[in-house]
């Protein structure tokens, strides 16, 4: 997915900081406690109440695929006043902290970044909190839209904006609730996914739905792939969303009592393939975890595990070998018996090396069986 961003870094600043683009930063010091205006017994107005002016517009959200919406709400032409973003954090080899790909955006287009490391106030980090909460009332928003943040928003978030949070949320609501929605669903093998753009609750991801769009997920579909193509409808739909916002013509659909599924947060403990499982679940499991976590195994003569990023399930031709078993090598791929099929793996990795086809990966491998 490419960025039409900016990409340059910038210098490490305090989540008590809200900064600028350029050589000058401007920094906004904290007013007095007292002085602090809260808005915490407001309820957030529906989305259909019309707006008579332009959307003063907040956004809060970290990756790549937050920033694409950023841009697109911007190159839509909103007044985009406030971003709420994670800290910066250490990437690369040398563990050099790097802003977040929407913090990098919000620069580029020079809107004031607020980066607290939580919004709760009576949490670990009140003056931060406070720091938000001005910045937060200073803006005065009409809307918040949210999109892969990262924190948890309080009541407090989600009443300040006159018109609420809108949130961006990677699929069919109210199917695949949570952190993981996109691998969740390829590694569930279902077929369709999508976009909801929802009217935020305190809840977890259980507001009521301003606009829904399908996608179908394709029989090769990675997460890569697939957070690539969401992040494009997401961008689209909340840009529609917002235009929509001063017509009054968005209907908030309360979410189906029925078909609720969680998805939880991968873990790396989850990257270990399982041979005991069917081989089409393990596929799917390798494109579910592409690019990350990844999903590994163990190979004979190779100490680390290897990282596979692609395979397909095939049927088993002989007598089922003990599930984990190498039962077949050539240049379509390395085969391994499973519960229930064999698991062809047609890309891989080995710690340290680059990603090869399963071929070029047998060629260098010392104990790999003879064809």
């Amino acid at each position: 997915m490419s960025m039409t961003c900016g990409q340059k870094r910038f210098s490490l600043l305090t989540p008590l900081e809200f900064t600028l683009k350029g050589d000058n930063e401007q920094r906004i010091n904290d007013p007095p406690l007292n002085k602090i205006q809260t808005n915490m017994s407001v309820i957030a107005r529906p989305a259909s109440t019309k707006i008579s002016a332009p959307l003063r517009v907040g956004f809060a959200g970290t990756p790549e695929f937050s920033a694409l919406a950023l841009e697109a709400i911007l190159a839509a032409g909103f007044e985009v006043v406030l971003v709420l973003t994670q800290p910066d954090r250490p990437s690369g080899r040398g563990l050099k902290l790097t802003p977040s790909a929407v913090k990098q955006c919000a620069l580029t287009h020079k809107i004031i970044v607020a980066q607290p490391r939580s919004l709760r106030l009576e949490g670990k980090y009140p003056d931060e909190v406070r720091s938000a909460q001005v910045a937060l009332e200073l803006a005065q928003l009409d809307v918040l839209v949210v999109a892969a943040y990262g924190l948890i928003l309080p009541s407090w978030v989600l009443t300040t904006p006159r018109y609420g949070c809108l949130n961006i949320h990677a699929s069919l609501l109210p199917r695949w609730r949570g952190a993981a929605p996109i691998q969740r669903a390829i590694e569930a093998g279902d077929t369709q996914t999508g976009v909801t753009i929802m009217q935020m609750d305190e809840g977890l991801d259980t507001g009521a739905m301003l606009l829904v769009e399908p996608l179908t997920i394709t029989d090769t579909e990675t997460a890569a792939t697939l957070h690539d193509k969401l992040a494009e409808q997401g961008a689209r739909l909340i840009v529609a969303a917002l235009q929509a916002l001063p017509l009054g013509t968005l209907t908030a659909q309360p979410q189906p009592v029925e078909g609720s599924t969680y998805a939880a947060k991968l873990d790396k403990a989850e990257a270990a393939l399982d041979f005991t499982q069917p081989a089409e679940q393990l596929a799917r499991r390798i494109r579910a975890f592409n690019p990350a976590p990844g999903a590994t195994l163990q190979l004979p003569a190779i100490d680390e595990p290897v990282k596979a990023w692609n395979a397909v399930a095939i049927a088993a031709t002989d007598k089922q070998a003990q599930p984990g078993t190498v039962v077949g090598v050539g240049p379509e791929g390395l085969d391994l018996a499973t519960a229930q099929g064999v698991l062809r793996l047609t890309e891989l990795q080995r710690a340290g090396g680059k990603r090869q086809s399963a071929a070029a990966f047998i060629q260098g491998w010392a104990g790999a069986p003879k064809a």
